[in-house]
């Protein structure tokens, strides 16, 4: 019996040496891993459409961690998707949250299940040449000339025919099993479609709002001398016609809104948690919000103003 007791003991007592000499601290663990929110680098895919906002957002955030790098590839938006399937990056940046079926691939190549969250939203912008006396449109005015039936002969062009999220978003939330006309053009980028519309006036420009929403911004600005903004017709008040601006995506009167999500694959608290934070939290969502961009993860305050549209 004594030697059984005395088996026990030192049974007991083996295992807890082994789990003291096992365990290590939270930082010793932290010094482990390749990369944590204050220090490393990271490689990470964003749509184009949101390449101002998201530069933003990079440099503010490495400026208060600087011992962290982001490396942002821009590109359309399956692009994107496909570097977060096949491993290239850990979070993507896009207009759409992961299907069943990507969170099973991503499940099954790395053991954890991705997280997405909306951090923005933002709209889909119209512009026209700057002679053009064509700036109110309504919604079936936009349909009519995505499909080529409008009265007016105005070609549609988009930062890419095919594969980019503003595409997408025509085809599926303003078509809407109607088809694309024939005719619509493709600019390499969405200044390549300001640049285009600036100097054709038989078209028609469609892109993000992040392009040429932020008044204060001299890039932005210099956008706006080249071409006009269209007044679409408003969702709550038939006959009223508004802009892309901040108050009438966040109230959703504007039409054509969308999401902007992050999308992350990470089995440990690294860079991309740390900027995913970012993004949804008190600084981020201040920077979407300077940016005239809707912020979706804190409330964006709305004061009543007399504005011409």
């Amino acid at each position: 019996m004594q030697i059984n007791t005395f088996c026990n003991k030192f049974f007991y007592i083996c295992l807890a040496m082994f789990l003291i000499c096992s365990c290590k601290s939270y930082k010793e663990q932290q010094d482990e891993q390749p990369d944590t929110s204050y220090r490393g680098q990271i490689n990470i895919s964003a749509d184009e459409t949101f390449k101002p906002i998201v530069d933003e957002l990079v440099q503010v955030y490495e400026s208060n961690n600087q011992g962290t790098k982001i490396l942002v590839n821009y590109k359309p938006e399956t692009e994107c998707l496909g570097d977060l399937l096949n491993d290239s990056v850990r979070m993507i940046i896009v207009t759409r949250a992961h299907s069943v079926e990507e969170r099973e691939a991503i499940i099954d190549s790395l053991g954890v299940g991705p997280r997405s969250m909306v951090v923005a939203r933002d709209g889909i912008a119209v512009i026209v040449h700057p002679s053009s006396k064509d700036t109110l449109f309504t919604f079936k005015d936009i349909k009519e000339i995505l499909k080529g039936n409008f009265k007016k002969n105005l070609i549609p062009v988009f930062d890419g025919v095919k594969a980019t999220s503003t595409v997408r978003f025509i085809i599926d939330s303003v078509l809407r099993g109607d088809s694309l006309t024939p005719n619509a053009m493709a600019a390499r980028s969405s200044e390549g479609v300001i640049d285009y519309v600036s100097t054709h006036p038989g078209v028609i420009g469609f892109i993000g709002v992040s392009w040429i929403g932020n008044p204060e911004d001299e890039t932005q600005l210099s956008f706006l001398k080249k071409v006009k903004v269209a007044n679409i017709e408003s969702t709550d008040k038939p006959g009223s016609y508004v802009k892309a601006y901040q108050a009438n995506i966040y109230l959703k009167r504007y039409p054509m809104v969308r999401d902007l999500n992050y999308i992350l694959k990470e089995s440990y608290r690294g860079l991309g948690t740390g900027f995913a934070n970012f993004m949804s939290g008190e600084i981020g969502q201040i920077i979407f919000k300077r940016a005239y961009l809707a912020p979706a993860q804190k409330n964006l305050g709305i004061r009543p103003v007399r504005l011409k549209e």
